[in-house]
């Protein structure tokens, strides 16, 4: 990605923008997501807040589904031999960075699509996503992008409740997943933005405040389980907290979800118990808790099942690749914790059956994960500025490890707080991060007078 500079389109103001022209998911398997999310070339003014993306030649290259798209903006007005020019580069460096038994025939006919709308419905519809449901899509970002255009709150908010029947739970989705690809790529004023729409979205739909509720109701579920879990949680204490919870759809979905491996034949059993001692309204209630919960866990049992399954023939399929690493980084966005289940279990089986060249490809993509997973260095700091009691103890552990306070550390824990808000996490957690933070201007500051 390489920054250029532009006008602005609305103000003409000169404006650095970041542009990526080509789009390879050979060696970005993220590349389809930062291009369908909008959020690709696009100008941000901060003289007039103008938000939109920016005209520019783009190579979409998928090898699995055999696409190679090329657009050139038609208002760049560019001859035929001028779009060659620059889009030739762009495919020599897809055809050249693959292995040459995956140069296929597909290669030698790129596909030119005239318009942006065009090359995102093909892309889409290579996932089996439908033209109406790409038009629904595309509407739900339009919105978004006309609501982030807007730079008063006060008419911001009156536009969301203008367009409350068409922000929905998709919307929000949508939403969702830009922040965090934002957060990914470590955007803090586009996580800024869409972080604070996200809140006044909660506050001022019908949907956002059934979601905050929600919300609220899954982490009530979270922290009575926690708290039970210090006193010793038992199969009686378990079965106490999701009877009282049991008229609460959220709150019991989550607690069933969360205690599943507790949820054993022993449990129903005590379960069985108690219905057969009560009489009456406490009867029939308890039998529909029984028969609710039964329900539950089936639905989640045949999700890890499947889960496991999946993952197992991912896992096989990394392991036979000829280069085990970059297989692994290939598909690196599809690593759950049931995969790293399935790896551990399949590496108990290899060695228990002896098979020795199994056992190093296994142990190679645990490696490469365990690696991968480390926590980042500023995560790490972070934690250990929140196990401490006050503020000057962080005060004088951040001058003692004033290398640490940098700016990726700063930028990092500005969208954990951003998150922490938009997710309404306890107010003591996001305090503590606001503090730290002030913490961390002021020793940068004072870093720099020292300089």
């Amino acid at each position: 990605m390489s920054k250029i500079q532009t006008n602005c389109p609305r103000c003409k103001t000169p404006v650095l923008a970041e542009v990526e022209q080509l789009f390879d998911l050979f060696t970005d398997p993220q590349a389809k997501q930062t291009l369908l999310s909008g959020q690709a070339n696009v100008i941000n003014c901060p003289s007039c807040g103008y938000n939109g993306m920016l005209g520019s030649p783009i190579v979409y290259h998928d090898p699995e589904k055999e696409f190679l798209f090329t657009f050139v903006p038609p208002e760049m007005g560019l001859s035929v031999n001028e779009q060659e020019r620059l889009i030739g580069p762009l495919i020599n460096r897809v055809v050249n960075r693959l292995p040459a038994e995956k140069r296929k025939a597909y290669l030698l006919r790129p596909q030119t699509m005239f318009t942006f709308q065009t090359m995102i419905e093909r892309i889409l519809e290579g996932d089996g996503i439908n033209r109406a449901m790409i038009e629904e899509q595309q509407k739900r970002l339009a919105l978004l992008q006309r609501l982030l255009s807007i730079p008063q709150a006060e008419v911001r908010i009156e536009a969301i409740q203008q367009e409350e029947k068409a922000i929905d739970q998709s919307f929000f989705a949508l939403l969702a997943h830009l922040i965090e690809s934002t957060m990914a790529q470590k955007d803090e004023r586009g996580t800024r933005l869409l972080g604070a729409l996200q809140q006044e979205l909660l506050e001022n739909t019908t949907v956002g405040r059934k979601i905050r509720e929600q919300s609220r109701d899954a982490q009530d579920a979270v922290r009575s389980l926690q708290e039970a879990g210090q006193k010793g949680l038992t199969r009686e204490s378990l079965l106490d907290l999701l009877v009282s919870a049991a008229d609460n759809e959220v709150r019991f979905s989550t607690l069933v979800s969360l205690a599943r491996n507790g949820i054993d034949y022993q449990f129903f059993q005590l379960l069985s118990s108690r219905i057969d001692a009560a009489v009456g309204e406490e009867k029939t209630r308890l039998e529909r808790v029984r028969q609710t919960m039964l329900e539950y866990t089936r639905k989640i049992d045949e999700q890890v099942k499947l889960s496991l399954a999946e993952n197992l023939k991912l896992l096989n399929q990394i392991a036979a690749s000829a280069d085990v690493e970059k297989s692994l980084q290939e598909h690196f966005g599809e690593i759950d914790d049931y995969f790293l289940e399935v790896l551990q279990q399949e590496l108990k089986t290899a060695r228990n059956n002896a098979d020795l060249e199994r056992i190093a490809k296994l142990a190679q993509i645990n490696e490469i994960l365990e690696t991968a997973s480390a926590p980042p260095p500023e995560l790490t700091f972070l934690e250990k500025l929140l196990e401490l009691e006050n503020y000057d103890e962080r005060m004088q552990l951040m001058q003692e490890k004033s290398e640490m306070i940098t700016p990726e550390f700063v930028q990092i824990l500005s969208g954990i707080i951003q998150q922490s808000e938009s997710q309404s996490q306890p107010v003591e957690i996001v305090n503590k991060l606001k503090e730290i933070h002030r913490i961390a201007m002021r020793v940068t500051m004072m870093n720099a007078i020292k300089k």
